[in-house]
């Protein structure tokens, strides 16, 4: 039994990619929707879907690939918060990711969104992942 599902969540798509798959298939939570549908919006994936099976649903993530040469879209997926340690930011102190080029996930008051969303909005929160 693995005690933190986003870290579960993040290692299956990046085993996923590693191996080429198209779809990679896990439980599914409000969370784990919640941060696949920021990486759709964000273009990291193509599409994920949730299916109702008995006795847990399930999240099928669509990975995305460049056509011509193969590269998966996300080149570097990374927990920051752990259950061990949680590591939160105020509104001025979320970190830019590599300058802006990658996105941090963040979980607000307001629900989770990206960190340029949130320095808009002017609410910090807990950092939850960097995609790049």
């Amino acid at each position: 039994m693995y005690t933190d599902p986003i870290a579960d969540f993040l290692t299956r798509i990046r085993n996923g990619q590693s191996a080429g798959l198209r779809v990679v298939k896990m439980p599914s939570s409000n969370t784990k929707v919640a941060v696949s549908q920021i990486l759709k919006d964000q273009g990291y994936i193509h599409d994920f879907k949730v299916e109702e099976v008995a006795p847990q649903n399930v999240l099928k993530v669509a990975l995305k690939y460049n056509k011509e040469t193969k590269v998966p879209a996300i080149r570097e997926i990374k927990r920051i918060s752990k259950p061990g340690l949680r590591q939160y930011c105020s509104s001025n102190e979320l970190p830019r990711v590599k300058n802006g080029l990658g996105i941090a996930v963040v979980s607000t008051s307001k629900g989770l969104m990206t960190e340029k969303q949130a320095r808009k909005e002017n609410i910090g929160g807990e950092l939850i992942c960097t995609v790049s």
